[in-house]
């Protein structure tokens, strides 16, 4: 069984990498232990595919960091600007590295704070896209997107939500009052779902 986990850490250290952009094929390094769940590069090939060219000149805020490497994948692809966040001070240690390593760090911002705390601060920048990708099976997500969707400062032209979370815990019912659902992928055990805020592309019709 020690065996077993062991090749599993190694495999997904080497699974870490940049995989397009400036920064294309630098490996990044893993937050000691299995507190995070790294997303894997299919998916995250996936994520960048559908995003495309407008990640270009884009500011990225990651919530639930974890290891930095889909912020870094942001900037590595042209973003401006990318907030990375996370809880843990093995992962916010970890994201300093990686940033460090890829030379990224003039263009970030590394904060320890709960995401909750934050959203509820609200924007310090217009964020083209928000990265929802927290600890599974707690219900956080909901909770999460429930305090975007309540705090309008972040309802902005243009900007959307993406979370990734297990298919299992999606909840088709669930509905918000200015976020909705444009999208949503499932790339084995893990789901994509793409929100944008509503208000304001309904308000230039008006």
């Amino acid at each position: 069984m020690l065996a077993e986990r062991r090749k599993s850490t190694i495999s997904l250290a080497m699974s870490l990498r940049v995989i397009a952009g400036s920064a294309r094929g630098m490996r990044l390094k893993p937050v000691p232990g299995n507190k995070t769940r790294p997303i894997m590069d299919r998916v995250k090939e996936a994520l960048f595919s559908i995003i495309g060219v407008d990640i270009r000149d884009a500011n990225f805020l990651d919530l639930f960091a974890g290891t930095g490497s889909v912020g870094i994948e942001a900037l590595s692809r042209g973003a401006a600007y990318a907030h990375f966040n996370d809880t843990d001070r093995q992962a916010v240690q970890t994201i300093h590295r990686n940033l460090t390593h890829t030379g990224f760090k003039p263009k970030a911002t590394v904060t320890r704070r709960h995401a909750l705390y934050l959203i509820a601060r609200g924007p310090d920048r217009h964020y083209q896209y928000l990265y929802v990708a927290p600890p599974q099976y707690q219900g956080i997500w909901l909770k999460t997107l429930a305090a975007l969707d309540e705090n309008r400062d972040w309802n902005r032209p243009g900007s959307q939500v993406i979370v990734q979370i297990d298919p299992s815990e999606f909840d088709a019912k669930r509905r918000f009052d200015h976020l909705e659902e444009i999208d949503q992928r499932k790339y084995g055990r893990t789901m994509l779902v793409f929100y944008q805020f509503a208000d304001w592309e309904r308000d230039s019709f008006d």
